[in-house]
Parts: structure tokens; C-alpha cells; sequence
């Protein structure tokens, strides 16, 4: 029943576009992790970012909480990048498939900010952070081993 959850999942996100508080790593209008400030998740926060403090990077449009952050960033944008082009993490190991994100669920596991699905399905909570705090270490080499393959997709 779950996986079968898992597959309405994926074709509903990505064929209506209506679960709310989802987003897409990117938008149509070039904007990364809706808004939120990368920088800010490794302080242990997820932080709005605001349009006066931005920075573009590969084609996106990152926005920071303070000018401290922005600067951070700049200096090493790679270091505060999301795994997996920002797609929902456990998604990427356990169903190999992009699943768009909650930004404000997120996990930093060796110096690296990994993002998830967190919202309603069908009328019930959904989120894809608790399977993945289960078996982190299982599901985090899945994902990067799969990441190649699912990148295409």
C-alpha cells in the first residue's frame, strides 16, 4: 500500500502541482529552495531569505537572510549547496525519482545539507524525513550511489 502511496505521490506532485508547502529545487522563475537561505541551514535554522540579499549560481537564484550569509556563500557556494540539485533526498534512495521539497525539512549529515518531502498526500501527513532519519547512513550512500542515474530522469 505504501509504495503504491509513493508512486500517486510522485505523479501527482509532478502532474498538478498542488500539494502546498512543496517546491521545486528550482522554479520556473529561477529561484532555489523557494527562497530560503542555504546558508542559514547550517546554523541549524531553515531561514526565509530575502530578495534584497541574492546571489545567482549555475542559472539560480540563491536569496540570503543577512549579508553575512550572501557573503558566505559567495565565497564557497559549493559548500552550501543541497545534495542531489536540492530534489528530496530520500526520493532519490529509496524511490530513485525527483521528488520536490519542504524547505523547512532538511538534515545536515557530514557537512552537507540534504532536503525532503514533508506535506499532505491524499489527506494525510507525509514525510519523507522520518524514514530517512531511520536509516540515514543506509539511505544517504543510496542516494548519492543513485544520483547519476536519477539526475537524467
Amino acid at each position: 500500500m505504501k509504495y503504491i502511496k509513493i508512486l500517486l505521490l510522485a505523479s501527482l506532485v509532478f502532474a498538478t502541482g498542488l500539494l502546498q508547502a512543496q517546491v521545486a529545487p528550482v522554479d520556473d522563475n529561477g529561484l532555489a529552495i523557494g527562497g530560503y537561505d542555504v546558508v542559514a541551514y547550517f546554523s541549524g535554522e531553515a531561514k526565509q531569505g530575502s530578495e534584497a540579499f541574492t546571489s545567482k549560481y549555475k542559472g539560480a537564484t540563491y536569496q540570503f537572510s543577512s549579508k553575512a550569509n550572501l557573503e558566505t556563500f559567495e565565497k564557497s557556494p559549493k559548500q552550501y549547496l543541497p545534495q542531489f540539485d536540492g530534489y528530496c533526498a530520500w526520493g532519490v534512495a529509496e524511490k530513485g525519482a525527483k521528488f520536490p521539497i519542504n524547505p523547512e525539512t532538511f538534515d545536515i549529515v557530514d557537512g552537507k545539507l540534504y532536503l525532503f518531502f514533508n506535506g499532505d498526500f491524499q489527506g494525510e501527513p507525509y514525510n519523507t524525513m522520518l524514514p530517512w532519519n531511520a536509516e540515514t547512513t543506509k539511505l544517504k550512500d543510496a542516494a548519492h550511489e543513485k544520483w547519476a542515474k536519477v539526475k537524467k530522469i
